[in-house]
């Protein structure tokens, strides 16, 4: 019997953070310690100065001058990894056959063929692998796909998306193309992904079209088309664009529209509007209001309790592997000029 089922208190689950990377120093890791079932216990760098400042700075009791020594301590159960794109196979497979859970920072791989070699490791190790898409915990998200699952707005035609921010920083990591940078493996992932979320099924096909920077290679401007089979995607995201954010979803007889979709404040409410098209320009849409939550904080927390209580992760491998067949398909489409075909295989979206 569980200690859900016995109404007694979860332990609190040790976590252990490999890199002290700024994404996570300041956004991901401040709402993942606030608990109260997620512990983080020890932040490791390659760096042991990076690492003592970082850890002191957060809270966290031990710091690690390597990312082998975190994943030799015994009493870390879980690990975050928030490593740059191309370290996060490795990392994440290093971590499970460890004995670790792993939490891994989207786009979990590259590729969906390197992807896959995480639900053979997931099997093998029976530990629990799940890619970072945070934005699947809000409860803007839940409801979304609440009222779209219910026929709230009727049929769901179509998923428009847009993502986009400025960056020409050459040293950041967005920007080389080596280590996986790009706007579509940094933010048109969350077009992807949300997609497939709302409409519950794979696309069967993809055509995109990318503009890349002369100076780094990677995609700084990429738009896209999934086929849905009778329903679309369309998207743009940019890394050179202004920032800016929104997912409208459109159906035969109402409309979704969530007004920060992806970077959900953690310090204000958000909002989310149905709309039912009797007046132009949306005059005729409700609103609904969430309370301030931070997805990062929920998310680590639903991790946690998936870890004691046995229950489902959100996106495990098999879904994830599904992000990156899209993906894949995408870039292809970009190289080829014309439609590329997507596998579909593995668990629902």
């Amino acid at each position: 019997m569980s200690n859900e089922q016995t109404n007694q208190p979860l332990k609190p689950v040790n976590w252990g953070v490999l890199g002290a990377g700024n994404f996570a120093q300041k956004v991901s890791l401040p709402g993942m310690k606030q608990g109260p079932l997620t512990q983080l216990a020890a932040l490791a760098s390659r760096d042991t100065v990076k690492a003592r400042a970082a850890a002191q700075a957060l809270g966290i009791p031990k710091a690690y001058g390597s990312y082998e020594e975190l994943l030799a301590d015994p009493d870390i159960e879980v690990v975050y990894n928030p490593l740059p794109n191309h370290m996060h196979v490795e990392w994440t497979v290093r971590a499970a056959r460890a004995g670790k859970h792993v939490l891994c920072e989207k786009p979990i791989a590259l590729d969906a063929d390197i992807a896959e070699t995480l639900t053979s490791v997931q099997r093998e190790t029976g530990k629990l692998i799940c890619e970072a898409f945070m934005i699947r915990y809000h409860p803007q998200w839940r409801l979304a796909r609440e009222w779209v699952q219910s026929g709230r707005i009727g049929d769901l035609v179509s998923v428009q998306t847009a993502f986009s921010y400025f960056n020409r920083d050459a040293a950041n990591i967005r920007n080389r193309k080596d280590v996986g940078g790009g706007a579509l493996y940094d933010i048109g992932c969350y077009a992807v992904n949300t997609s497939r979320y709302l409409f519950g099924r794979e696309p069967v096909r993809a055509v995109a079209l990318i503009e890349r920077d002369p100076d780094f290679g990677t995609d700084r401007l990429t738009s896209g088309l999934l086929d849905f089979g009778g329903a679309h995607l369309t998207f743009t995201c940019s890394t050179q664009a202004v920032p800016f954010q929104r997912v409208n979803a459109l159906g035969t007889k109402g409309r979704i529209e969530i007004e920060i979709p992806f970077n959900a404040p953690a310090d204000r409410p958000c909002r989310i509007f149905l709309d039912d098209g009797s007046i132009l320009g949306g005059g005729a849409a409700e609103e609904t209001t969430f309370p301030i939550v931070d997805q990062y904080h929920l998310q680590s927390e639903a991790f946690s309790r998936a870890v004691r209580t046995g229950s489902e992760v959100e996106n495990g491998p098999e879904i994830a592997v599904g992000n990156m067949r899209v993906i894949d398909a995408l870039f292809r489409s970009a190289a080829s000029g014309g439609w590329e075909r997507i596998a579909r295989r593995g668990a629902q979206p």
